[in-house]
Formats: structure tokens, sequence, C-alpha cells
């Protein structure tokens, strides 16, 4: 049997494996405190490698052997170190620490206490817990920025495309049926009733933290953000520009200690307090009442797309010009509706990764036809779906004539790993490198045991 091509374990994806998930933590009686390998003054842990190998067998990836595995994360650890050392890499280690703070409050959201939560990953306290996160994120972050550091001018030309892919045809795995679709989505807008109902809400809690309640106790009660709420609302070293516009006018128009008036987003009602103003940096507390939309505002804002898809099918306008007019989708509507593969950038999409309700709709239509009008979730929210089949592509043996811009994907990313990979070579003997003894065995393509 024909080895199929193995671009999965490539340097540029393998990248992805340092936001480790935290369901991975490993098993009891794995070994965990044994150290692996020092690259400069990365530590590589047991623990880490095994992580690292279930971590790509969830997603899929084929991990042959252990020494493979280990020559990965060895060339990965050699681009975070080398990464914080680069001074045109930008130090962002602040903003990591903030993003980490606020995924472990999402997490913690998920969980009716942080006892329970620890207990689940298997930390021991909050702060491991927090420190494992945002090592995860930093070496993910200085990992990525020197990868695209050395091959930032790598680029592929058509021959490049044609010659790779008579190379390696008879290796490339069947494509499993695609689609391209459209979309135009519209959340449903609330009615100025439900909306004042919202803003009295907002305005009681206000007078109950006037009269002598913590904002931070009343974020804690009342707040449907996820990122916040179990922190009292709080949001650190917040850099202008990384709100909602509606957010940083109203905070950045308060004296520190001052609430607003209720401030409407496209994420709902915000009461804002702000903590402290220093430089470009702020501080701000805030309690958030999600826009969620009754019954009877989805079903006035069907009737409307109903309306757009009669008009569509009518001839009046076309789905393009629709989506461009009514899609409330920013990443789609100024593109004619038509989603990209977030994988590789194109608009064909397996309908295995279609999510169960999209799939359901467009089972039984064909090239050319309109669903039904749906329900659905963008970005957490509810909202009133039309979809269009732009095209519909049988399984496949992947062909430079159907394919050219995949395989073309697939030989730059062949090209910038082939980079990294001398890129290695080169900087191995200017490197400190220890690597346990268990692994003398390896034959490692660089020579990491030198």
């Amino acid at each position: 049997m024909i080895k199929k091509l193995n671009l999965t374990l490539l340097l540029a994806v393998f990248l992805g494996l340092f936001s480790t998930k935290l369901s991975a933590q490993l098993e009891k009686g794995v070994l965990v405190d044994g150290i692996a390998a020092v690259i400069g003054d990365e530590i590589i842990l047991e623990s880490d490698l095994e992580e690292q190998i279930n971590y790509a067998k969830q997603q899929g990836m084929n991990v042959s052997d252990k020494c493979q595995a280990m020559e990965t994360i060895v060339n990965n650890k050699l681009l975070v170190y080398a990464g914080k050392k680069d001074t045109l890499i930008e130090n962002r280690s602040e903003a990591i620490k903030e993003s980490a703070s606020m995924r472990y409050n999402q997490i913690l959201s998920q969980f009716p206490d942080e006892k329970t939560m620890l207990q689940m990953y298997k930390f021991r306290t909050a702060y491991e817990m927090k420190s494992y996160i945002e090592k995860s994120d930093t070496d993910q972050y200085y990992g990525q920025a020197k990868y695209g550091r050395i091959t930032e001018k790598a680029d592929v030309t058509p021959n490049e495309v044609t010659d790779f892919y008579n190379t390696h045809k008879l290796q490339f795995p069947e494509v499993k049926d695609e689609v391209t679709i459209a979309q135009i989505s519209i959340y449903p807008k609330l009615t100025d009733a439900h909306k004042d109902e919202i803003i009295a809400k907002l305005n009681k809690i206000k007078q109950d933290i006037l009269a002598g309640e913590s904002f931070e106790s009343q974020a804690r009660i009342y707040s449907e953000d996820p990122g916040s709420a179990s922190n009292g609302g709080l949001y650190t070293n917040i850099s202008r520009g990384k709100m909602v516009k509606q957010f940083e006018a109203a905070a950045l128009n308060l004296q520190e200690g001052e609430i607003s008036e209720p401030v409407e987003s496209e994420f709902g009602f915000h009461l804002i307090q702000l903590v402290k103003k220093s430089g470009k940096l702020y501080d701000a507390r805030h309690i958030l009442i999600m826009a969620k939309p009754t019954d009877e505002e989805i079903a006035a804002t069907k009737t409307q797309l109903e309306n757009i898809k009669t008009q569509i099918e009518s001839g009046k306008m076309t789905f393009k010009e629709a989506a461009f007019k009514y899609s409330d989708d920013k990443k789609t509507k100024f593109n004619g509706g038509v989603l990209n593969n977030p994988e590789d950038g194109s608009t064909k999409i397996e309908k295995e990764s279609l999510s169960a309700n999209v799939a359901y709709q467009l089972a039984g239509i064909n090239k050319g036809d309109l669903s039904e009008v749906f329900e659905d979730e963008l970005n957490q929210k509810k909202i009133v779906t039309l979809i269009k089949v732009e095209d519909s592509i049988p399984a496949h043996q992947l062909t430079i004539e159907t394919d050219y811009n995949r395989i073309k994907q697939m030989a730059l990313r062949k090209k910038q790993n082939d980079m990294v990979e001398k890129w290695v070579k080169q900087e191995i003997p200017n490197t400190f490198v220890s690597i346990n003894n268990r692994y003398d065995n390896c034959g490692f393509k660089a020579k990491w045991t030198k």
C-alpha cells in the first residue's frame, strides 16, 4: 500500500501543540517530572512529550514513534528559545498574561466552583493552572513568531507547485465530499420595550452599588460575560482599540471609580466602572447583560429573511447583493456571503466538518439551491440564517486541475518547513542542548545528540 503524504507532522502545523488542551493532562501513573531535554534555557519534561503525543492523536495526526515526536518538540523549543531572544519580535508578555487570566475565568465559568475545576484538570492551585496556560500561550506566540521570521520570504512558483504535485500525487489522501456555501445571517433585533427592560435592570444594579453594594460582587452575581464575571467583571491593562468602540468610549470618559450609564454594544448592555487609567492602558470592571432575543423577536427576523429569500428567488436581487446589504456576519458579507475553510483559506469545506445544524439544512439540496431560513448561532449569539449552495464537489483524489490552491499551500508548507529545518541545523552548534540518554538510539535528522 502506498504511504500517504504526511504533512500534518511538519513543523508549521505542530507549532499549535504548544497550546495543548487542558483536557490532555496525563493519566495517573505516567512519568510526569523527568527532564527529557534542555534547549538553551527551555526545559522539556517527559510529561510535555506525552501531552504532545496525546494531543496529536486527538487531532488525527499520525505519530509513528516517540523519537519522531521528540525531535518535533525540541525543534519547536529551539524556535521558542530563539524567538524570546529575537529583538525584532514584539514582547507581548502583558497581553499574554491578561489573555491567560481571561481563559482561566472562561473555563472556571463552566464549573460550579474553583475546587471542582482544579480537580478536573489535576492542578493543585489556581496559580499553577494560570501559570500553565500562560506558559503554553507564551511558547506558542514566540515559536510561531520565530517561525514566521524565518519563513517570511517563502513562496512557490507554478512550476514548483507542479513539481510538488508530480512528486507526491500518489501519496495525496482522497478528499471527502465538499461544498462551497454562502450565507446571509441576521441577528434578531430587540424591541424597544425589551431594551428598556434590560436598561432598567442595569440601572437597579447601579443604584444598589451606589447604595453600598460592591461593583465586584454585583458583577459576580449578574454579569453574563464568561471572561470576567467570576473575576468581578475586571479587565486589566486594556490597550486602546482592544475593546468594542462603545465600551472604550464610555470607559475612557469616566473618572476613576465612576460608573457609567447603561451602554449598548454588539454584545448586549454594559454597566462600566473605570478602575484605573495609566498612559495608554486602563483597568475597568463591567457587568454585561446579553441581548438575548425573545421567541417573538426571532420570529420577526425569520419573516424578514423569508422576504429577502423571496426577492432573491424572483430575481429582484442576487444573493451576493443581499448578503452585502443585510448580513450581520462581518467575515462573509463583503465576499458575497461565501464561507472560507479555516484550515487552508479555500472556499471548499468538507461536509463532515459542517455543524449538525447546517448539515441538516443542506441535506437534499443541490448546487444553486437555497436552504430554508433557520436558527443558528454566531459568536455565541442567536442568529437567523439562509444558505446558498454555490458548488458541490463529490469525493475525489486531489488533482492539480481541480485543487491547485490547496496543493500550492501544501507545497508552500513543505518549503517553509525545509527552511526551518535548515535553520535548526545551523543553530544547534550555537545552542546549549542536553537530551536524556534514553533517546540516544533515536535517529534524529539533525545532530541533537552532539
